[in-house]
């Protein structure tokens, strides 16, 4: 690399790309491949960046650099799938696809064939006939030949065909999909009855989000459910290319925005993840699942002070669900705000009476805001909704054995949550804690010093276990265990840790 700008322009790129700023980095990238044209460490660099960024000029600039060098990756040909489908020019879209046929992406194939087949009027059995080898092709293909008897009017027909195929995974897009033909067709009671869920899309697709049998739209939804289908199973490149190249494909596919959005956020660059979820309009249908991953996306990259805000909006909002309630209350306890917390959790449970979390998450916001009694009543309900749940049992157990309350009964309750699951540190460490308290240390001590080999950067666990030492006369061990838990521990608990460090443990009353 000869030249100095471009030099400087690839070191540009990269610092930024080390940094997680994508657009200024598929900036930086795009004036490298100025530079060098032909180079293909910087197309391929530049590829990756650009899909991140949202820039498709660049993308298919670097695509054509790799192309020529024989180097590109397979989903560098979903570019000009996505553009020919959305033009609807379906030889190109054969070209396309005839390049996925080498790869990994190979299982598209009989898929996409069948498509272009119906865009083009003619028989697309053929194509569906040939997927056969990869389980996933096979599966795709019987899907696509429900969802084209569907296309064509043959309703009942198709219907019986998704019927047979449905409950394995990406069940939920296909019949987003079929819903949104069938809707498309004025066929709306057939196509709400494909999504009976509470779930967030089943909510919003439910109301009606008509679409035509294009190609793009074809191209984009079969791209989308692939997608949906490898979540977080699979590198984040290869979701951004399909998620772009789907809302390439149809720019009104805001489900792909989505999962786009979630991918990128996980890949550690929330700036374009909320760039992407600002694309999908105020009215659009999904409107408020992408406000609620903005949520979740701000939160995660530690926005606090933009998360709760936001959370706040779509708690509010006429279609807020318990989900938004619950979403909302997590931050407000994260902000030890609890009264706040404790009251829209007490909508959560309200809006699901007979859910044992529900009450769980009411019940701790109440515990951690000094409302014991009224917290001590919904962990009751918990533990009655969920007898078999280990979470609630532990939580019930470990704050009642804590206050000296029902001390037989709730070590029986920690019992029975350590039961259930026998590798949770937490539990383990509460079982442990509640022998300790009813003047049972020897028993304590393997259970506590297990928890703590589980989750050795626990303070809580970590000060038990130095109770515990020095309760056995084990001192010096106590005080290397409190010394390891105070790294860790803040507010009351670090204070409580230097005293025991400075003196000892104080004979407890």
């Amino acid at each position: 690399m000869a030249d100095t700008g471009g030099l400087a322009a690839y070191l540009s790129a990269r610092a930024a790309d080390a940094s997680g700023e994508p657009v200024a980095a598929s900036a930086a990238y795009a004036r490298a491949l100025d530079a060098e044209p032909d180079n293909a460490l910087i197309a391929i660099r530049a590829y990756r960046e650009s899909l991140d960024a949202g820039d498709d000029v660049l993308a298919r600039r670097a695509a054509a650099v790799l192309d020529r060098a024989g180097v590109a990756p397979a989903d560098a040909a979903l570019l000009p799938l996505a553009q020919a489908a959305r033009a609807g020019d379906a030889a190109a879209a054969q070209r396309a696809a005839a390049r996925l046929t080498g790869g990994p992406l190979r299982i598209l194939v009989p898929s996409l064939l069948g498509w272009i087949a119906f865009s083009q009027g003619v028989d697309a059995s053929g194509a569906l006939d040939a997927a056969s080898g990869d389980a996933l092709s096979r599966r795709l293909a019987t899907e696509t030949r429900a969802l084209l008897l569907i296309a064509r009017g043959q309703t009942a027909t198709g219907l019986a065909a998704l019927e047979a195929v449905r409950g394995g995974d990406g069940d939920l897009d296909l019949r987003l999909t079929a819903s949104q033909l069938l809707s498309g067709q004025g066929r709306r009671a057939e196509a709400a009855a494909l999504l009976p869920g509470q779930g967030p899309l089943e909510r919003a697709f439910r109301a009606g989000v008509p679409a035509k049998p294009t190609l793009g739209f074809a191209v984009s939804r079969l791209l989308t459910r692939v997608a949906a289908d490898l979540g977080e199973e699979t590198a984040a490149p290869l979701l951004v290319a399909l998620t772009r190249a789907a809302i390439n494909a149809d720019p009104t596919n805001d489900r792909a925005r989505v999962i786009l959005a979630t991918s990128l956020a996980r890949g550690g660059v929330p700036g374009p993840a909320l760039s992407v979820l600002g694309q999908v309009g105020a009215d659009a249908p999904l409107a408020g699942l992408a406000a609620a991953t903005r949520v979740s996306i701000l939160n995660g990259a530690g926005r606090t002070a933009e998360a709760l805000p936001a959370a706040r909006a779509r708690a509010e909002a006429t279609d807020a669900s318990s989900n938004d309630w619950q979403r909302y209350g997590d931050l407000l306890a994260t902000a030890e705000r609890f009264d706040e917390a404790a009251r829209w959790y007490k909508r959560a449970v309200d809006a699901a009476p007979n859910s044992w979390s529900a009450w769980m998450q009411y019940g701790g916001a109440l515990d951690r805001g000094g409302r014991w009694p009224e917290a001590r009543a919904a962990l009751e309900r918990a533990v009655a909704l969920g007898p078999t749940e280990p979470l609630a049992l532990n939580y019930l157990g470990y704050a009642r054995i804590a206050r000296g309350e029902a001390v037989q009964a709730s070590a029986k309750l920690l019992e029975r949550a350590s039961a259930l699951d026998p590798d949770n540190a937490a539990i383990t460490d509460s079982l442990g804690w509640a022998y300790y308290l009813t003047g049972q240390t020897t028993r304590a001590l393997p259970l506590i010093e297990r928890a703590a080999a589980a989750q050795p950067g626990d303070a809580d666990i970590g000060e038990h276990l130095g109770d515990v030492y020095w309760s056995l006369g084990r001192r010096y061990e106590a005080r290397y265990a409190w010394r390891a838990a105070a790294l860790g521990a803040e507010g009351d608990l670090a204070a409580r840790l230097t005293g025991k460090i400075a003196s000892g443990l104080l004979p407890r009353r």
